[in-house]
């Protein structure tokens, strides 16, 4: 699939979201680049992850990313060959985790903005587009090359350190999974 037809799902996936400050900024950002999806692109790039929950949505899959040093959901930067955002997080997710199997659940999305420390080089921020999604029954997890850890945590439990705003994603996510 071409680079247009993917940023072009991006505007119909932020255009389904709800109407928000937080949308108009995703939409205005990417309208103004047409390399926004790209880590190539700009130093303010779109990335795409997956919340990813258990079966029974009692617990979140976080990463220890290597370079951010914090428990994360699993995400990163678009490539050439993905078709979709939700593609994309889902193919992110299970090179992170190892957990093949991943259903998106539909509709569901929590956009988040934030900026990187310099370990990141030349990219200065992320407008990540999230998605949520559940794992299989007893899936297991392996540990990729861009982490130091993958784990299961309770959603009421995250673990330490993590981004301050995780929690609202996966309560936000979670609401939304509940009432699929």
């Amino acid at each position: 699939m071409s680079r247009t037809a993917l940023r072009d799902n991006a505007f119909q996936v932020l255009r389904a979201a709800a109407a928000s400050p937080t949308r108009d900024a995703f939409e205005a950002h990417l309208a103004a680049y047409d390399d926004a999806m790209w880590r190539d692109g700009p130093p303010e790039h779109f990335t795409a992850s997956a919340v990813v929950f258990s079966a029974d949505h009692t617990e979140v899959l976080l990463v220890l990313h290597k370079k951010a040093k914090l428990w994360l959901q699993p995400g990163g930067h678009f490539e050439d060959g993905d078709s979709t955002v939700a593609g994309a997080a889902l193919r992110e997710a299970t090179e992170e985790s190892g957990i093949e199997g991943l259903s998106p659940v539909p509709g569901a999305l929590y956009l988040h903005r934030h900026d990187l420390a310099a370990a990141f080089g030349r990219c200065m921020a992320h407008w990540d587009l999230r998605i949520a999604a559940v794992a299989p029954p007893e899936a297991a997890v392996t540990v990729s090359d861009e982490s130091d850890d993958v784990r299961w945590w309770p959603v009421d439990a995250l673990p330490e350190p993590t981004d301050p705003d995780l929690a609202e994603c996966i309560d936000f996510l979670r609401g939304q999974l509940v009432s699929a």
